[in-house]
């Protein structure tokens, strides 16, 4: 029997590279403001997105004002950029233009975020930054981690040979795991974490009948068992990589998969929609469906998490 060695190599460079961090010999920056973690141990499909913006939701209820630092991951352009609402997801990443237009409020882009960080202090009069998928990204200092975890995590492997970007171990270095989709507590090691439970859902309006259903998202047969779930059953499926950005070649074949399956219409998630940019008014009738995210007993949980900023900093 062959054993795949890339997982043990990969899993030792991840656990080489969290030392020199653990051990202070590689230095995390500090921003002037506090700095809360949103990640994952996964490659895509947790929700950060979708939390990012609930979190951000409760945040706004509160009145503390926010920005949120991303590295724009798919963009064509390079450096520190002040996310524009209304630009393209080539300039920003796409879900960076997600977050700017839901939550209205600045997110920064930048592949070094603790310049990212610098920016938005130096325009904005935000009392903390969110940093999106920050989990892996510990050349900046974050004063409170959130971890998100799916009920895959915790029978998946390793990248390459699973979607684990690091072990489950690795949770210890979180401050509160939140369990997504009916993750059970009992499958990590989470070791007196504070534990939020995360119920996730879908929100439909206008789906058209006998829909063609596609999307470019790290999981997409989740997608496709949600909307079963909600009754909606698809005469047709297109599934791209995550994060694709449409061209005038796939709206066309799409458009040709509608009339061949002689389907009412189209399907997709928010996030398809933002990478579809212009190419969204020639696939109609279209549905966006819209991901939701609840978190069960948020006043405590927000209570928490900003009690626990003000400690830390205040020790500092």
């Amino acid at each position: 029997m062959n054993v795949n060695p890339l997982p043990a190599i990969y899993g030792t460079a991840v656990a080489a590279r969290n030392a020199l961090y653990d051990h202070g010999i590689l230095p995390a920056r500090q921003l002037k403001k506090p700095v809360v973690s949103i990640g994952n141990v996964s490659a895509g499909g947790a929700g950060k997105t979708p939390f990012v913006i609930l979190l951000g939701e409760l945040l706004k209820a509160r009145g503390v004002a926010f920005d949120i630092l991303s590295r724009g991951y798919g963009r064509k352009t390079r450096g520190v950029l002040s996310v524009d609402p209304n630009g393209l997801p080539q300039e920003f990443g796409d879900e960076p233009l997600l977050l700017a237009r839901r939550l209205q409020v600045p997110v920064v882009v930048g592949e070094d975020r603790f310049a990212a960080g610098q920016f938005a202090e130096s325009r904005f009069a935000s009392q903390m930054h969110l940093l999106d998928d920050g989990f892996q990204h510990r050349a900046l200092a974050r004063d409170f981690e959130i971890v998100l975890v799916t009920p895959e995590d915790a029978r998946d492997r390793l990248l390459p040979a699973g979607r684990l970007r690091e072990p489950l171990k690795s949770l210890r270095r979180a401050d509160a795991v939140a369990l997504v989709g009916g993750a059970s507590a009992d499958s990590f090691p989470l070791g007196g974490k504070l534990m939020w439970r995360v119920r996730r859902g879908i929100a439909l309006e206008n789906v058209p009948p006998k829909p063609v259903v596609f999307c470019g998202i790290a999981r997409p047969r989740n997608f496709l068992l949600q909307l079963r779930a909600a009754n909606v059953e698809p005469v047709a499926e297109a599934f791209y990589r995550d994060h694709h950005a449409y061209t005038e070649k796939d709206v066309s074949e799409l458009v040709q998969l509608k009339q061949h399956s002689e389907a009412g219409g189209f399907v997709t998630t928010e996030k398809d929609a933002v990478n579809l940019g212009g190419y969204v008014s020639a696939l109609k009738p279209l549905s966006v469906v819209r991901v939701t995210m609840e978190l069960a007993s948020a006043a405590n949980a927000v209570d928490s998490m900003l009690r626990m900023l003000a400690e830390r900093r205040g020790k500092a």
